[in-house]
C-alpha cells in the first residue's frame, strides 16, 4: 500500500508543478473575460459568448508587442526597477520573480545550484546559493540555502567555503521541480 500511496502522491505532485503555470494562464483569461463582459461587452450588438477571451488575448498580445520594442524595454526596466524598491513588497516581487524562472547571475535571489556534502556524511543535498560574502582576508564564503522537500519554501541556511561544495549546471527552476516532487524529476548530475 506504501508504494501505492507514493506513486499517486509522486505523480500528482509532478502532474501539479506541470500544470500550475497552464492554470495560471487560464484563470488569467477567464477572470479578463468575466471582467470585460461584466465590463459592457454583452450590452454590444455584435457580442458573442468567448468575445472576452479574444479581448483579453488580443490585449495580452499588445502588452508583450510594447514589452518587445525598444521603448517597451526601457519602461519595463524603470517598472521593475521601481517594484523591486518597494518597502517589503520589493523582496516578494523578486522572490516570486526568481521561482517563475526571471533573473540570473549576481543580482538574482538564487544565484548558482549547488551539490553540498550531507549532514550524515553520506550523499549530497541540493543547495542554492544566494550570496557571496568577502572576507576581510580576501576569502569568499558562499551563503547557500538548502530547501526542504517537498517544501522548498522551507530549509536551513549554512556559509561554506566554495571549494566545499560542487557547482552544477542545473537551473534552479528545476531544483524546484524536483524538491516538490520528492526527487521524481532526473536532474544529470555528472559525476
Amino acid at each position: 500500500m506504501n508504494r501505492i500511496t507514493r506513486h499517486f502522491t509522486t505523480n500528482l505532485l509532478a502532474g501539479l508543478v506541470a500544470l500550475l503555470p497552464i492554470g495560471g494562464l487560464v484563470i488569467t483569461i477567464a477572470y479578463m473575460e468575466s471582467t470585460l463582459s461584466s465590463a459592457g461587452l454583452t450590452k454590444l450588438p455584435f457580442y458573442f459568448p468567448g468575445m472576452g477571451i479574444l479581448l483579453a488575448l488580443a490585449i495580452i498580445y499588445l502588452i508583450g508587442l510594447i514589452l518587445t520594442t525598444f521603448i517597451g524595454k526601457w519602461l519595463w526596466a524603470r517598472i521593475d526597477r521601481l517594484l523591486n524598491r518597494l518597502p517589503a513588497l520589493g523582496k516578494l516581487y523578486g522572490s516570486l520573480k526568481q521561482i517563475l524562472g526571471y533573473g540570473e547571475g549576481e543580482q538574482a535571489v538564487f544565484q548558482k545550484t549547488v551539490l553540498v556534502p550531507a549532514q550524515g556524511g553520506t550523499g549530497k543535498e541540493l543547495g542554492l546559493v544566494t550570496n557571496t560574502l568577502d572576507l576581510e582576508n580576501g576569502e569568499q564564503r558562499w551563503t547557500v540555502f538548502i530547501p526542504g522537500s517537498p517544501n522548498p519554501t522551507s530549509g536551513r541556511l549554512i556559509i561554506v567555503c566554495p571549494d566545499q561544495v560542487e557547482l552544477t549546471s542545473i537551473p534552479v527552476n528545476s531544483v524546484f521541480k524536483t524538491l516538490i516532487a520528492a526527487g521524481q524529476f532526473d536532474l544529470e548530475i555528472k559525476d
